[in-house]
Parts: structure tokens; C-alpha cells; sequence
């Protein structure tokens, strides 16, 4: 019964939030300036009304509610509509690109996580300032250039671009660890075993691991979102076509039945990855409880 509960919330947080992720897009595209203009309409070669009749019968011209309401049903029997930009369907749009974001993801994700355990797990192990450090300063810089540039600068002198994702991942990611596996290293049953000249390694599996797990589990579901953001820099950049730059290109030309879904889908794929990752944190509290 309990588990019944948590899912039927878990379903109407994730509906709730979909919806209102879907909504509050289409509101800022039907505000933003320029919407409802296409490029055609500099073209002196065509007739200026039949531009503006076409454009005025499509339907996200038509009122702001009722188009959001049409298009949240269409969605959820499988039509994602048509793009305006395109003028093509969403579905074959985003069936086209997904892959390349998804690889791209995945080499940011595995990268990113690679290296911040490199540098984070020697640090929870030896006591030894020097490692911390290294790794502070090394993330601190990462930080500093935004993925966008870093993407130029490896573009640039023809560098391995997918690293660049890897690279954006790690410096957040490394952060958040390194204060986990700190605040799991001072736990009183760690200092116990240290006392009793336990094996660091053993102490690290068993003892420091166990109790960061959760934590750990739930960072690994916030870097989805984390390698998506970048994914969008490192494919506009470097002219990947992947769902980043499908994302750009329609915000630029206020494209708005794709913005909508690609911002619901979007949303939704980062709830799940949350949800997912807090599942092992809310068994472990029930279970104490």
C-alpha cells in the first residue's frame, strides 16, 4: 500500500511537473519578441498578405490556452506536432538527433564521473593535502570557463571535442563528491576502523562507500541534467546535430510547438533520473523508520 502511495505521487509530481514546464515555455515564446515572424516575410517577391493569412491559420497563432490544451492531448496520444522552422513532425526530428546527444551524454557522463573519482577517492584514502588540492585547483579552473568556450577552445586547435563534456561534467561533480566522501570519512565507525588498523582499501569499500552511496546515487541522477546543459554549448559550438542545437535553432526562430515538447521531454527525463537516484535515500529512511 505504501509503495501504491509513493507511485501515485511519484506520477502526479511528474505530471505536474511536465505540464507546467510545457506551459510557462509556450507563455515565454508567445511573449517574446519576434514571434509569429518568419524570414519569408522579408522576401519582396511574395505576397505579404497570403504570408500573413498562412501564419495567422496555423495553430499556435490561435488563443494561448486552448493551443496548450490541444497540444498537451495531442502529446500524450503520440502526436509532438509540427515544426514551424522545419516544417517537418517532432518525432522524426528528435528521432534523428537523439542518438548523437545521447553518445555525447554518455561520454560526459562516464568522463566526467572517471575523472572526479580519480581525484576525489586518493583524497578520502591518504590524508594528504597535495591531492586534494590538485584536484580543487584543477575543478576550480574548469569551473571558471564555461563550456561553450572550452568547446571553441578544443574545436580550435582540433582537440577531441567529446572531451570537452567530460571536462564539464567533472568539476561539478567532483565538488559534491569530495564533500560527501569528507563528511563519510569523519563518521565515528570510520575513525574506529582506522584506529584498529583496518586496511584503507577495506575501509573504503566497506565503511566509507556504504554510507556516501545514497548521496553518491542521487549526484549520479543530477549529472544527467548537468551533461545535458553542456551537450547544448558543445553541439552549437561545434555544429553537432544532436538535440542541443535542435534546441537553439528553435528558440532562435520561436518555433514554438518544438520548444514545448522538447522542454516537456526534457523535463521529464530529468525528474526520472532524480526520482530514480532518491529511490535508494527514501528506502533507507523508511527502512530506519
Amino acid at each position: 500500500m505504501r509503495a501504491l502511495k509513493h507511485f501515485v505521487r511519484l506520477l502526479f509530481s511528474l505530471s505536474t511537473t511536465v505540464l507546467i514546464g510545457g506551459l510557462v515555455t509556450a507563455a515565454l515564446v508567445r511573449l517574446s519578441p519576434g514571434f509569429g515572424a518568419s524570414e519569408q516575410e522579408l522576401d519582396p517577391m511574395r505576397d505579404a498578405a497570403a504570408l500573413r493569412a498562412r501564419e495567422a491559420a496555423r495553430p499556435e497563432q490561435g488563443a494561448f490556452f486552448s493551443y496548450s490544451v490541444r497540444h498537451t492531448v495531442a502529446m500524450f496520444r503520440g502526436d509532438l506536432g509540427i515544426s514551424r522552422n522545419w516544417n517537418r513532425p517532432v518525432a522524426g526530428l528528435l528521432s534523428e538527433r537523439w542518438p548523437v546527444t545521447a553518445q555525447l551524454m554518455a561520454v560526459g557522463i562516464l568522463g566526467g564521473w572517471a575523472l572526479a573519482l580519480a581525484f576525489a577517492l586518493p583524497g578520502a584514502i591518504y590524508p594528504a593535502r597535495i591531492w586534494n588540492a590538485i584536484g580543487a585547483a584543477f575543478s576550480g579552473l574548469l569551473l571558471c570557463l564555461p563550456s561553450a568556450a572550452l568547446a571553441l577552445l578544443i574545436f580550435f586547435y582540433a582537440g577531441p571535442v567529446r572531451a570537452v563534456m567530460a571536462l564539464a561534467v567533472f568539476p561539478r561533480v567532483f565538488q559534491f563528491l569530495r564533500n560527501l566522501l569528507s563528511h563519510a570519512v569523519a563518521q565515528p565507525h570510520v575513525m574506529a576502523a582506522q584506529a584498529r588498523g583496518i586496511g584503507r582499501s577495506r575501509i573504503l569499500l566497506w565503511h566509507i562507500l556504504p554510507v556516501a552511496a545514497p548521496q553518491i546515487l542521487a549526484l549520479a541522477g543530477v549529472s544527467v541534467s548537468m551533461a545535458f546543459g553542456a551537450a547544448v554549448a558543445v553541439e552549437v559550438v561545434c555544429d553537432y546535430p544532436g538535440i542541443g542545437q535542435l534546441a537553439w535553432k528553435a528558440a532562435l526562430a520561436r518555433d514554438l510547438p518544438l520548444l514545448v515538447t522538447l522542454t516537456m521531454l526534457v523535463t521529464l527525463a530529468t525528474q526520472l533520473a532524480n526520482s530514480l537516484a532518491e529511490m535508494p535515500a527514501s528506502r533507507r529512511g523508511a527502512a530506519r523508520a
